[in-house]
């Protein structure tokens, strides 16, 4: 049995491979109207998926064994709706005992347990889940993805992953920017705020968990260090949603590396089945992705959102950078998610996102607020140098001789002038004075 080591590996992947969570809502319980309508499956054996090129061809193949689940999602991505509940087997998820049109409420809710409890009395053996389709939020997540995906698939492909790994968000948001789940996940990519922490800024003024840029730059940097301690993309993905430290474990204890194998063997509480679907989830979300206008042929997409980017490298104010350029501030945000409608001040070391046609005015507001902060600058320094002369040239020099008795506190306030001012003058550690000492006393005049 081949057996990976995991010890000090093991640590590091649980010290700086957090998973980010996957916060889409996946299978929600569904309601029935007040009759049920039951619509027999058009084929309850779905149809097989397209053979896929050999693992040394393509880096993310369809596994041997997981092209009928590939296909599942297919069906709750494009066929059936958020009123369609699939009841199927959660360990062959392929195979569907029905569909009902159930509306989501509570009766519903109650509805889809009876009808899971029927179907279960009636398939000795089987394990039923029920599963909504999402052809609705799916499709819309397609539109909208759209206006960032060639910026993504080029980040993807600068860092020596595998592009299409950029729909992933079509499994994990459904490409919402604002897309929030109950734990803390966050943006496209559903970082949660630990993870995002050991890529982006996360904060309450700047969370780039919600720029679709600056994060996808994030998820490549994770995905590529779940590839190299995982040593396989289908490993990578899924762990994703469980983590790589999960996934560690799993091969250790199986001796393998084959995710179908994993899927099929591997038993731990927190492996369920979300873990177990995501990459087929993945899978079926990048050939729908790939082939959209076949799926959903009167989709309208989104228009491609081409943004240059400006370093900036100190703290400007938001206002004085927007006034010259004639941008408006909600334009701006929504090239820059990432800043909060609170921002006043844009970071040191944030890009700013504009189109082409407005950096150039972004750009040249930015410089000539640097010059202006250079110059003022050291307007400061040479005033604060000038001061600094006029009050050694304003103040004159007395000689006092100490006479018996006399200390520093009397002589000070004989002429009015502080103790600490004598001392310094006098370059005196202490309070003591002997009689007839001479003592130079600042007076200003």
């Amino acid at each position: 049995m081949r057996t990976w080591r995991i010890t000090g590996l093991f640590c590091l992947v649980l010290a700086g491979l957090v998973c980010a969570y996957a916060g889409h809502a996946r299978a929600q319980a569904p309601t029935p109207m007040a009759t049920p309508t039951v619509t027999p499956p058009a084929s309850t054996a779905v149809p097989a998926a397209t053979p896929a090129p050999a693992a040394a061809e393509n880096p993310l193949p369809v596994l041997p064994g997981l092209e009928k689940a590939v296909e599942f999602w297919k069906q709750v991505f494009t066929r059936y709706g958020a009123n369609d509940v699939i009841f199927h087997d959660r360990q062959e998820p392929f195979k569907v005992y029905k569909v009902i049109s159930i509306e989501d409420s509570p009766v519903g809710r109650k509805a889809i347990k009876e009808e899971i409890e029927s179907i279960s009395q009636s398939e000795p053996g089987s394990d039923v889940r029920a599963q909504r389709g999402i052809s609705e939020r799916f499709s819309s997540g397609l539109a909208v993805s759209r206006r960032y995906i060639d910026q993504m698939r080029q980040i993807f492909r600068e860092e020596g992953l595998p592009e299409d790994i950029a729909y992933l968000p079509l499994v994990e948001s459904s490409f919402d920017l604002n897309a929030r789940s109950s734990v803390g996940a966050l943006g496209i990519w559903q970082f949660m705020p630990s993870t995002g922490k050991n890529y982006m800024r996360v904060g309450p003024i700047l969370d780039e968990r919600r720029d679709p840029i600056d994060s996808t730059r994030a998820a490549a940097r994770f995905l590529k260090q779940n590839y190299n301690v995982l040593g396989n993309w289908p490993l990578a993905i899924t762990a994703y949603n469980h983590g790589a430290g999960g996934m560690l474990r799993a091969m250790n204890e199986l001796g393998t590396d084959n995710l179908v194998e994993i899927i099929r063997r591997y038993q731990a509480p927190s492996f369920g089945f979300a873990s177990k679907s995501f990459y087929a989830e993945f899978l079926a979300a990048v050939e729908v992705a790939r082939r959209g206008e076949e799926f959903f042929p009167e989709l309208q997409y989104h228009l491609p959102l081409a943004l240059d980017e400006l370093s900036v490298e100190r703290n400007v104010s938001l206002a004085a950078l927007l006034k010259p350029s004639g941008i408006s501030q909600s334009e701006f945000l929504q090239w820059n998610p990432a800043l909060s409608a609170k921002a006043r001040d844009i970071p040191a070391g944030y890009r700013i996102k504009a189109p082409t046609e407005k950096l150039s005015a972004l750009e040249s507001a930015y410089q000539r607020l640097a010059r202006t902060a250079s110059a003022g600058k050291a307007a400061v320094v040479a005033a604060s140098k000038s001061t600094i002369e006029a009050s050694k040239s304003s103040i004159e020099w007395v000689m006092h001789h100490v006479a018996p008795g006399e200390t520093l506190y009397k002589i000070a306030r004989n002429y009015r002038v502080t103790v600490d001012a004598i001392q310094q003058a006098n370059k005196l550690k202490g309070h003591q004075i002997a009689p007839g000492q001479q003592l130079k006393i600042p007076k200003k005049t």
